[in-house]
């Protein structure tokens, strides 16, 4: 069997879990079949409806002749394309969602994005709302959402998932992922990465109770995840294998999440981080903008450097008691963050996501005992979940991706504060809750940051370059 096969036959036994993706087409040279998968997905006894092509000028020059040729060539008729200009960048704002939505309203057919991830969001959101099904081109191994349920959008300053069926049809060509800019690729990388934190989030909050894990989906996203980022080498050269591998890792992702309904099996702490900053509008005026996964890939080196510091401490010796008097109110919580200084459309969201997970002291304690009673096997099985934070700074500067603060001209302070911020704006479980719950965030925080932690160690420079 070969590499191709079989990882097409990974894939479409994964394809079994999805709840909206019903035809997913990833191999070399498939691009030309994007006609065959429209008519597998949207055909009916009676016909096939058209299609509706929606691209950025970057994305049409790689791909779109060619899907409208395969489109044509199975008798699929295509309405006035909409595409984007290549520049300046398309945001993931829900503005350009109504844009999209607007020509797609003023028209029949089925929306076909050609594009990776603010490209599909935008569409698979704008399709949604107009309560239709969508095919979606990948161009690039840049992110997880092809097959993920929701669409990550900016809408009044704040960023959230906003829960969306995932496309009925994906095609992915490995060549044109391959031959996609190397900084589209290392954002795939740090998009991906993640995902090994984000699992030791979920393992947490399974522990306490608060979030089950489910075996399956955690076995579609963890069980590819090491080797697809195995060669960072490879990756960073294009290898077809490598670039194959990066790719189901990210398709296996997203389709967890569709099976999941949800992205806790691919988003933890680090992505809480990248969110933040596109809150704050950290890259925006950067032509292209800084993209999602290489803040994701900083947050993910961040927040293993955190576990570090955490699995270094015997919570089962926490002094609980302690922590709970040193618990603030609900209302001394509110206080915390309206003065952390987020965006001011921002405040508000965060206040109603810190709400939502607040804990009244008894509570809190029952919770407490229960991480002290649980934390030798529990650090255990963290410490075998998780890679070394130099580990994975190592992988992801070898593909290009952003590895240190400085080379996005983030400051130390607003760094280091970063770690207490992000912790406000999601009702997500993390490593972050555990640690401000046991009053131990800010201590943890500080070892970081302090002559030898990690951070600390290392030399805060001014901005840089990222490298293709």
């Amino acid at each position: 069997m070969t590499e191709d096969r079989a990882s097409a036959d990974v894939l479409q036994a994964a394809l079994a879990a999805a709840t909206d993706t019903r035809v997913l087409t990833a191999g070399t040279d498939v691009l030309g079949r994007t006609g065959s998968v429209f008519a597998e997905a949207f055909g009916t006894p009676t016909g096939l409806p058209s299609a509706q092509l929606i691209a950025d000028g970057n994305t049409w020059a790689v791909a779109g002749e060619q899907v409208g040729a395969a489109l044509r060539q199975a008798g699929v008729g295509l309405g006035e394309p909409l595409i984007f200009p290549a520049v300046p960048t398309v945001y993931a704002s829900y503005d350009n969602v109504e844009r999209i939505r607007e020509h797609l309203r003023a028209r029949d057919g089925v929306p076909v994005v050609i594009g990776s991830g603010t490209l599909n969001d935008l569409v698979k959101l704008a399709a949604w709302e107009l309560e239709r099904e969508y095919l979606a081109v990948a161009t690039a191994a840049s992110m997880d959402g092809y097959a993920a349920y929701g669409a990550s959008i900016t809408k009044g300053g704040f960023k959230i998932t906003r829960y969306c069926p995932a496309p009925a049809a994906i095609v992915a060509d490995y060549g044109l992922l391959a031959a996609a800019p190397g900084r589209l690729t290392a954002t795939g990388v740090g998009d991906l990465v993640e995902k090994i934190p984000a699992g030791g989030d979920w393992i947490l909050a399974d522990a306490l109770g608060i979030e089950a894990i489910d075996d399956d989906v955690w076995h579609l996203v963890q069980d590819p995840l090491r080797d697809s980022i195995a060669h960072p080498e490879l990756i960073a050269a294009g290898d077809a294998g490598a670039i194959r591998g990066l790719s189901e890792g990210l398709l296996m992702s997203g389709l967890a999440m569709q099976a999941h309904q949800s992205s806790r099996p691919a988003s933890g702490a680090g992505h809480q981080f990248s969110h933040l900053w596109e809150m704050e509008g950290l890259g925006l005026d950067e032509e292209p903008p800084l993209s999602h996964g290489m803040k994701v890939g900083l947050g993910t080196i961040s927040l293993c450097a955190l576990y570090e510091v955490a699995l270094n401490r015997d919570l089962a010796t926490l002094d609980v008691e302690a922590a709970v008097a040193a618990w603030p109110t609900w209302e001394q919580m509110e206080a915390r963050v309206r003065g952390a200084a987020l965006p001011p459309e921002v405040t508000e969201a965060a206040v109603e996501q810190s709400r939502l997970k607040y804990l009244a002291a008894p509570e809190l304690r029952a919770r407490l005992e229960r991480l002290r009673d649980l934390w030798p096997g529990l650090a255990q099985r963290l410490r075998a979940q998780l890679l070394p934070a130099a580990d994975i700074q190592h992988r992801l500067a070898t593909v290009g991706a952003i590895t240190h603060p400085s080379q996005i001209g983030v400051e130390e302070a607003r760094f280091r504060a970063t770690y207490v911020r992000a912790q406000m704006i999601r009702s997500r479980y993390t490593l972050l809750d555990v640690l401000l719950e046991a009053n131990l965030l800010e201590e943890c925080v500080a070892e970081l940051f302090a002559p030898g932690g990690f951070w600390g160690s290392q030399p805060w420079r001014g901005p840089g370059e990222i490298t293709n």
